[in-house]
């Protein structure tokens, strides 16, 4: 199964509120296209511990700026999403951070 087929048609194993900070404020310049895996990390500071994850936005193209309730899966598989489910909290991290989520299931 393909990336692409995986987040078109996979059950999350979490779901969080995920605000992408805006360009001006650090934020990436370019939408987060489907298909992007990226790393997620429990601190705002320099991420010592990260998780891959595979946000599932469907067909939706998730542009700097909005916020939206997302669903994810991880490359590290339910651990992942039981330890940043108990946090409550993450950071995305492109380079740099460039949104945060707050955990919902």
């Amino acid at each position: 199964m393909s990336r692409m087929d995986v987040q078109r048609d996979a059950e999350p194993q979490l779901v969080a509120t995920v605000t992408l900070y805006p360009t001006a404020d650090g934020g990436r310049r370019e939408p987060m296209m489907p298909g992007f895996l990226f790393p997620v990390t429990l601190g705002d500071t320099t991420p010592l511990h990260v998780w891959d994850a595979l946000p599932l936005l469907r067909d939706d193209p998730f542009a700097p700026g909005e916020t939206r309730r997302i669903g994810f899966v991880f490359l590290a598989g339910e651990e992942a999403a039981t330890e940043l489910r108990h946090a409550g909290k993450f950071y995305l991290w492109d380079g740099r951070f460039v949104g945060e989520a707050i955990v919902e299931a």
